[in-house]
Formats: C-alpha cells, structure tokens, sequence
C-alpha cells in the first residue's frame, strides 16, 4: 500500500511540475514572479491561485484510514517561499478550512486544517532564506520535507485514538514526506528560472543602454539635429534586434535607419497621428499594427512601433521611434528600452546645451559650471549602477533615473534663482545616488517643510552636502547621518545641513571661510557667493566639532 501511494503522490508531483511550467509561460505570472516588492493586488492572485492549489490537491487525494493523503502542502508552502508570510498563512487557511468543512468532525479534520495552516505560514517565514541561498530548488525540497514531518507529528499530536493515528503515519508519511518535497522542490526550481531569466534580459538590457550610451555621447553632446541623430540611430540598430530606428523633430523626420529606409526619407513630414500624440502629450506610445503606424507605402515592411519624447529641460523637441517588422510585437522590454535610451538621450541633448552656454561664458563662468560636473562622481555613479544591474535590476534603473536627474538639474544654469523645493529634489537625486554607492552607511533626514517657500541660488546646497558625505561621513568607517532642514523667521529662510561626521577644528573652519586664504573650497565659493548676492546680512556660518560632526547654515534675508 505504501508503494502504490506512493506512486500516487510522485505522478501528482508530476503534474504539479507540468502546471509550473505552463504557469511560468504567462506573461502575467511571470511579471508577478519577477518582483521582489508586490502589490496587493498580486498577493491576491498569489493567494487565490495556490489556495486553489491546496483544495485542488484535497480532491486529488488518495483516502488511507479516514484520511486524505495528499498533495496540498505543495500549493500552500510554495505560496509562502514565493510571497511571505501572509500570502502563505491566507493560502494556507482557505486551503485548511476547506479540509476541515468536507470532513466536519473526520478522523483528521482538525488536524490536516492546523497544519496546512502552519505550513504555509512556516513557508512565508523561509522565504528571506531561501532568498540566500544558492540552491533555492535544494532548500525548498529540505524544507518542504521538514513541513511535512511537522504535519506528522501534529496528526500524533492531535488525533485520538493515537493507535489509529500512529497507524495512519506509519503508512502516509514516507510517501508524502518524499513526493511533496519533491513536487516543492521542481515548483520553486521552475519559478526561480523564470525571475533568473527576466533578471538576465534585464540585467542585458541595462547594459545594453549604458553601451548605447557611452558610444552615442560624442554625437547627442554636438546638438540635436539630422547628422548626429543618424550616427545615433546607427549604434542602436546595431546593439540591439530591432528592424529599424528613427528620430524626428517636432515636424519631421531627421533620420531613418533599417527596414523602410528607401521610403521613410528624411524630411518627410509625420503620417502618423501617434508620432503627434506622444509629443503633444509627452508620453511614450505603442502602434501595434501598420494601420496605426499610417505608412503610405502599401509595401512598407515595419508593422509595429514604440514612440518615445525626447526632452531638453522641460520642452519636447522631438522623438525617436523604434521598429519591428511584426505586428503587435512590441514587447515590455523594448518598451523599457525605449524609455531608458529616451531618458539618456534627453540627457546628452541637455549636455549639448550646457556645452553651448559653456562657450559663451566667461573663465569664471566656465570654472563654475565645470564644478558641477564632476567626473569621479559620474564614474563612481556608473560603477555603481554596472554593479546593481548584476544584483539588483530595478534599483539599477532608479539609480540611473536619478543621475539623469541630478545632471539635468545640473545643466540648467540659465536662472538665477530656483525655488528652495528644486535645490532640495537636486540634492535628492544626489543623496540617492551616493546611498545606492555606501549602503547602510548613510543615512539621510529631510525636514523641510511646505510652508517654507524661498529662492535661493541655484546649486547653493549640493556642494555643501557632497562636502559633508566626502570629507564628513565617508571617513567614518561605520558612515553616518546627515540632516537637511529648513525654517522660516522674521528675518528670512535658514537652512541647515548637519553630519555626525569627523568635524574639524576652528583653525580650518577660520581658513574655509577667509576671503584672503589661498585655499580654494566649495564651502569658500558658496560664502563668496552668498555675500555678493545678499551682502553681510547672509553667509555660512559653521559649527563643527572634532569627532562630533558639523552643523553649516545658511541665512537667506
């Protein structure tokens, strides 16, 4: 008897690894496996899909002296490795509770309910676990074995008369122990393939942006305009599997490279009304057959497109179109593609812009400018996100949407005040960017509140929090924190940046701030400029002490 169940549960374990499979094929599952922070929304499919798994698995069941041998351990503790805690205590009680209601008062009723409860939520409390470990398939079937030898131990525990129950285990156990391991081990191995595969045509992805971008800089940094947006297109037909690749102006197209060259020439006005909209509206957008794409040549081999706006400041000044020859075949990630190249380019065209401005000032000017673009923070940056790519995807991306941001920022030099909220989002991004690098070894504290409304400068506070991370809290070998704040008084805005860092003495806060000293320091520049803009009434005023930290404030009348 024990034989034949047991080759029951192994051909159920079997069909469980077909339905992994099959699940792991859906576009929707796949993206609900891949994420490592899921939406409600997601914990609920998870719950309904594996708790329907559990009652499933009962029906399935093979009946052994008043009980149910089965597979529902497989449905319940897989949902908690998968989604934690919750998701595996709410499958885990739908699934028990459905035991207990078709067998009220059954040998086993209370029992089976109890532990499929406690199986799943022992499975959420694995889950950080077997996020560590290298072998996740390994970890689930040692686990899943040791979940099912929980089970047993409660059916002695809780059954009566305990001859029958341990009559009962003697026959169920090996069996169910063996294959439902098994059938959890193959569940979790074929789920971790999938989130390996997108964290690899992400991964993939992201490199392939920052190639794009490292060899398109040199064009986009010259202007925007036909030449340099046909180089442009060159590099990215050639690094990725698209059929074609287009950029326009606001009018018309600038360049066309691939499939539908000999007709799409450059000059042409646009055909499409969804070339107009994602400009107009700012937006990426999707043409999923040729009828949206509007082309006037009936022979014209691109079938499906995505549009992407590209930006200098705030203003759209034109967009660039990437194709395929199928229809409807735009996928996810050539969607993510486009947007991260989009975001890139953007950034490059608002490079040229700068470079532009650049010329025109003069040697004080440019010295200014060449501060803010600091090329030790752009490389450390890069190494950074090169780093998150291999580990962690999505911060990659964030962090890269940051430093578009804080070079953005950067580059928009041509006013001569910004609002406080505008510094701070800069230093933000900064902050964000420098986290991502140290780890746990910075922490940050804003307290700024709403009611606080003044100009300032522009790049009036990043210096001095780049200084207080550099020079502050990073020679620390445990790090530490730093705090902005801001306040208003009757006598105007003062704005604080405070670490816990290395301090210093009041000889060298005496030479920082000495307009006749030879030193040459962000603090210093800041100090200088304060006093030309506002006079004596404003200025830094630091308080630091040696291995306590440093306090600098602003005065802005």
């Amino acid at each position: 008897m024990i034989l034949g169940l047991f080759k029951v549960l192994v051909n159920q374990a079997g069909v469980t690894a077909i339905l992994a499979i099959i699940i792991s094929q859906s576009k929707n599952a796949r993206r609900i496996l891949a994420k490592r922070d899921r939406r409600i929304r997601d914990r609920i499919v998870l719950i309904v899909f594996f708790s329907g798994f559990g009652i499933a698995s009962t029906y399935m069941g093979v009946p052994v002296h008043g009980a149910i041998a089965n597979s529902r351990v497989v449905g319940v503790f897989v949902a908690g490795l998968i989604g934690g805690p919750l998701v595996g205590l709410l499958s885990g009680m739908i699934a028990g509770l459905h035991r207990w209601a078709i067998d009220i008062g059954g040998f086993t009723a209370f029992a089976c309910m109890l532990s499929t409860i406690l199986e799943g939520l022992l499975g959420g409390l694995l889950r950080p676990k077997m996020q560590k470990a290298e072998e996740k398939w390994l970890f689930a079937m040692i686990a899943g074995a040791a979940a099912e030898i929980m089970q047993m131990m409660i059916i002695l525990l809780v059954v009566r008369p305990f001859n029958e129950a341990l009559d009962l285990v003697s026959i169920i156990a090996m069996p169910m122990i063996i294959a439902n391991s098994i059938g959890i081990g193959m569940f979790i191995a074929i789920f971790d393939g999938v989130r390996k595969e997108f964290d690899r045509v992400a991964a993939n992805q992201a490199e392939i942006v920052l190639t794009i971008a490292n060899l398109t800089q040199k064009y986009f940094r010259k202007g925007y305009n036909g030449e340099t947006a046909q180089e442009t297109a060159k590099i990215v037909l050639q690094y990725t599997d698209l059929d074609a690749v287009a950029f326009t102006d606001l009018e018309k197209i600038l360049t066309h490279i691939g499939l539908g060259s000999d007709h799409h020439r450059p000059g042409d006005l646009f055909q499409s009304d969804f070339c107009r909209k994602a400009i107009s509206q700012k937006k990426t957008v999707l043409a999923e057959t040729r009828h949206q794409l509007n082309c006037s040549d009936p022979h014209c081999p691109l079938n499906s497109a995505v549009l992407v706006p590209l930006f200098q400041g705030e203003e759209v000044i034109g967009a660039m179109k990437l194709y395929r020859r199928e229809k409807d075949a735009i996928k996810p990630v050539d969607r993510k593609l486009a947007e991260g190249l989009g975001s890139l380019f953007s950034t490059q065209i608002e490079l040229s812009k700068i470079e532009e401005q650049i010329k025109l000032a003069d040697q004080s000017e440019l010295k200014a400018l060449q501060s803010q673009i600091n090329p030790h923070f752009l490389f450390n940056a890069l190494n950074t996100i090169g780093s998150l790519i291999r580990l962690d995807p999505e911060k990659a991306r964030e962090v890269l949407q940051h430093l578009s941001l804080f070079f953005r920022n950067s580059f928009q030099t041509d006013k001569e005040l910004v609002s406080i909220q505008k510094e701070i989002d800069h230093i933000r991004s900064y902050l964000e960017i420098e986290k991502a690098r140290f780890g746990e070894k910075l922490n940050v504290d804003f307290n700024i509140p709403s009611s606080v409304t003044c100009n300032i400068p522009p790049f009036l506070l990043q210096p001095i929090v780049e200084n207080a991370v550099k020079h502050g809290i990073m020679v620390r070998r445990n790090g530490g924190n730093i705090k902005v704040s801001a306040k208003m008084d009757r006598k105007g805005t003062v704005i604080t940046i405070k670490d816990n860092g290395v301090g210093m003495d009041k000889e060298k806060i005496r030479t920082i701030l000495d307009v006749d000293s030879s030193v040459n320091s962000a603090l210093k520049n800041i100090n200088k400029r304060l006093f030309l803009k506002y006079g004596k009434t404003s200025g830094l005023y630091i308080n630091s002490r040696v291995g306590y930290g440093t306090a600098v404030t602003i005065r802005i009348p």
